[in-house]
């Protein structure tokens, strides 16, 4: 194996802040009853979850087609079944559909498919000739409303007002540019990830929890940049799977560092794994010992082992 991954990232000068998310609001539905005729909806260009419900005199089905609001506008969503569990979403993030898709909505949608990649095409020339840093990612037209969405990444801020000018110049309706972050563009592009499976944010979920660097140290992996992080460039997504089991498991160990008198020796505990039950322990005579961690009792603030 080549020396780069077996160095620990704790021994160099990287930032592992860099690789953790902003902060990010969370948000808890467990006190809310929603409605019984919620449904999962999937718009397919962003690859983005929605909630919503029905109106009395719509019935649909799993692969339907209906239009809903968007926090762009009206468009076109796909129907991927009731919600019976709804997960991190609160009451505001649910909306209703407007109505079901009609055949020419279906037809329209084909169309503007071709529309965007004509405009994937109009969008970099414009850039090129503007001398502005960014990098498209992604083009959609609205089938409920004329208005384009032009996503794109780029490291700085960028001032797209002239842009944005010629873009409605040629195109004759609305246009909103979207700068995305790295996790978005992942989530929309799509691809496979160091474990050879579809990256989790556009296959599994696209309500991920933010992850932490904390995530990985209380998994007790390795913190070295190339094993825990995606293609993103940000932490793997699969290290928020596990947390709450392992911040859960840790409560009933003795962490760390903590001392504990036993035969004769003072020792130091030096690992803890929930996983194994098994925990290792240093002992000022050079011991190592490894002792399951069922020995361990709890005598109000301090450990022992019987």
């Amino acid at each position: 194996m080549s020396d780069i991954f077996e160095q620990d990232i704790e021994d160099s000068q990287e930032d592992l802040r860099a690789l953790e998310d902003e902060n990010v609001e969370t948000t808890s539905s467990e006190k809310y009853v929603f409605p019984e005729n919620l449904y999962k909806l999937k718009l397919e260009y962003s690859n983005e979850g929605i909630y919503s419900t029905l109106p009395d005199d719509i019935k649909v089905q799993p692969g339907d087609s209906v239009i809903i609001p968007t926090r762009y506008g009206l468009d076109l969503a796909k129907v991927l079944g009731k919600a019976n569990t709804p997960i991190g979403i609160k009451p505001s993030d649910v909306v209703e559909v407007e109505r079901k898709a009609t055949k020419e909505d279906l037809s329209q949608a084909s169309d503007l498919l071709e529309k965007e990649k004509d405009a994937f095409k109009i969008f970099r020339e414009k850039v090129t000739n503007h001398k502005l840093d960014m990098k498209l990612i992604s083009v959609h037209f609205l089938v409920g409303e004329p208005k384009a969405l032009f996503f794109f990444s780029s490291d700085n801020r960028v001032d797209f007002r002239e842009l944005v000018k010629d873009l409605v110049s040629v195109f004759k309706m609305r246009i909103e540019l979207r700068q995305i972050g790295v996790r978005d563009e992942s989530k929309i592009t799509g691809g496979l990830g160091v474990c050879g499976r579809p990256y989790c944010c556009n296959s599994v979920s696209d309500k991920l929890k933010p992850v932490s660097i904390k995530m990985a140290k209380e998994q007790n992996l390795s913190l070295n940049s190339m094993k825990i992080s995606g293609q993103c460039g940000r932490l793997l997504c699969c290290l928020s799977y596990e947390y709450d089991w392992y911040a859960e498991s840790r409560k009933s160990l003795p962490g760390e560092g903590i001392k504990i008198f036993y035969d004769g020796t003072a020792f130091r505990i030096t690992e803890v794994n929930p996983i194994t039950s098994m925990i290792k322990m240093l002992g000022e005579d050079g011991r190592l010992l490894e002792v399951n961690s069922k020995r361990f009792v709890r005598e109000g603030n301090h450990w022992k082992i019987n």
